[in-house]
Protein backbone atom coordinates (compact mmCIF):
# COMPACT_ATOMS: atom_id res chain seq x y z
CA UNK A 1 0.00 0.00 0.00
CA UNK A 2 1.75 3.46 -0.84
CA UNK A 3 2.00 5.93 1.56
CA UNK A 4 1.56 9.65 1.94
CA UNK A 5 4.98 11.20 2.91
CA UNK A 6 6.38 15.20 3.26
CA UNK A 7 9.83 15.33 2.36
CA UNK A 8 10.46 19.65 2.85
CA UNK A 9 7.69 20.92 2.75
CA UNK A 10 7.18 18.24 -0.59
CA UNK A 11 3.90 15.81 -0.45
CA UNK A 12 5.44 12.61 -1.67
CA UNK A 13 3.24 9.26 -2.77
CA UNK A 14 5.64 6.45 -1.50
CA UNK A 15 5.16 3.08 -3.24
CA UNK A 16 6.28 -0.01 -1.77
CA UNK A 17 8.70 -1.88 -4.17
CA UNK A 18 6.50 -5.06 -3.59
CA UNK A 19 3.43 -3.55 -5.83
CA UNK A 20 2.57 -4.41 -8.82
CA UNK A 21 4.68 -3.43 -12.13
CA UNK A 22 4.72 -0.30 -13.58
CA UNK A 23 4.80 -1.52 -17.79
CA UNK A 24 2.84 1.56 -19.79
CA UNK A 25 1.36 4.54 -19.63
CA UNK A 26 -2.16 3.30 -18.21
CA UNK A 27 0.16 2.17 -15.37
CA UNK A 28 1.16 5.23 -14.69
CA UNK A 29 -2.03 6.93 -15.09
CA UNK A 30 -2.98 5.01 -12.12
CA UNK A 31 -0.26 6.14 -10.15
CA UNK A 32 -1.20 9.43 -11.62
CA UNK A 33 -4.60 8.94 -10.26
CA UNK A 34 -3.60 7.93 -6.99
CA UNK A 35 -1.02 10.58 -6.15
CA UNK A 36 -3.28 13.19 -7.42
CA UNK A 37 -6.44 12.15 -5.11
CA UNK A 38 -3.65 11.88 -2.08
CA UNK A 39 -2.45 15.66 -2.74
CA UNK A 40 1.07 14.34 -3.65
CA UNK A 41 2.81 16.22 -6.05
CA UNK A 42 5.81 13.42 -6.23
CA UNK A 43 5.51 9.76 -7.31
CA UNK A 44 8.62 7.71 -5.67
CA UNK A 45 8.74 4.62 -7.55
CA UNK A 46 11.33 1.63 -6.55
CA UNK A 47 12.94 0.86 -9.53
CA UNK A 48 11.81 -2.57 -9.02
CA UNK A 49 8.63 -2.02 -9.67
CA UNK A 50 9.57 -1.03 -13.64
CA UNK A 51 9.06 -3.66 -16.12
CA UNK A 52 12.08 -4.45 -18.08
CA UNK A 53 10.75 -3.03 -21.15
CA UNK A 54 11.16 0.30 -19.98
CA UNK A 55 15.08 -0.02 -19.52
CA UNK A 56 14.55 -0.55 -23.30
CA UNK A 57 14.66 2.92 -24.92
CA UNK A 58 13.37 1.39 -28.46
CA UNK A 59 10.38 -0.26 -26.89
CA UNK A 60 9.53 3.51 -25.89
CA UNK A 61 8.09 2.45 -22.42
CA UNK A 62 9.57 5.29 -20.49
CA UNK A 63 8.77 8.22 -22.59
CA UNK A 64 5.30 7.17 -22.72
CA UNK A 65 5.78 6.87 -18.46
CA UNK A 66 7.64 9.70 -18.58
CA UNK A 67 5.68 11.83 -20.53
CA UNK A 68 2.31 11.30 -18.76
CA UNK A 69 4.24 12.26 -15.82
CA UNK A 70 5.14 15.35 -17.41
CA UNK A 71 1.19 15.76 -18.86
CA UNK A 72 -0.35 15.77 -15.45
CA UNK A 73 2.42 17.95 -13.74
CA UNK A 74 3.50 15.42 -11.72
CA UNK A 75 6.74 14.58 -10.33
CA UNK A 76 8.96 10.80 -10.69
CA UNK A 77 11.23 9.81 -8.95
CA UNK A 78 12.30 6.32 -9.95
CA UNK A 79 14.56 5.20 -6.54
CA UNK A 80 17.24 2.56 -6.61
CA UNK A 81 20.16 0.99 -8.68
CA UNK A 82 19.54 0.81 -12.32
CA UNK A 83 23.11 0.87 -13.09
CA UNK A 84 23.06 -2.79 -14.40
CA UNK A 85 20.39 -1.37 -16.86
CA UNK A 86 22.73 2.39 -18.07
CA UNK A 87 26.29 0.10 -18.56
CA UNK A 88 24.64 -1.52 -20.72
CA UNK A 89 22.98 1.11 -22.89
CA UNK A 90 24.66 4.67 -23.46
CA UNK A 91 20.90 6.19 -24.96
CA UNK A 92 19.47 5.29 -21.49
CA UNK A 93 22.54 6.62 -20.09
CA UNK A 94 21.99 9.72 -21.66
CA UNK A 95 18.51 9.19 -20.92
CA UNK A 96 18.81 8.99 -17.26
CA UNK A 97 21.26 12.19 -17.32
CA UNK A 98 18.88 14.57 -19.10
CA UNK A 99 16.07 13.67 -16.61
CA UNK A 100 18.05 13.74 -13.97
CA UNK A 101 18.95 17.68 -14.61
CA UNK A 102 15.60 18.80 -15.07
CA UNK A 103 12.77 19.14 -12.35
CA UNK A 104 10.06 17.15 -13.26
CA UNK A 105 11.76 13.47 -13.46
CA UNK A 106 14.57 11.89 -11.32
CA UNK A 107 16.76 8.77 -11.00
CA UNK A 108 17.98 8.52 -7.64
CA UNK A 109 19.59 5.99 -5.80
CA UNK A 110 18.17 6.00 -2.58
CA UNK A 111 15.59 7.98 -0.83
CA UNK A 112 18.18 10.29 1.08
CA UNK A 113 19.65 11.45 -1.99
CA UNK A 114 15.52 12.11 -3.09
CA UNK A 115 15.41 13.92 0.02
CA UNK A 116 18.31 16.02 -0.88
CA UNK A 117 17.05 16.63 -4.13
CA UNK A 118 13.58 17.97 -2.51
CA UNK A 119 15.73 20.19 -0.57
CA UNK A 120 17.44 22.37 -2.68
Amino acid sequence: MSLLRTIHDVPVLMCPADGPPVAGESDALDLIGEAGYLGASWVVLPVERLDESFFRLRTRVAGDIVQKFVNYRMGLAVVGDISRHTDASEALRDFVRECDRGRQTWFPADTAELEARLAG
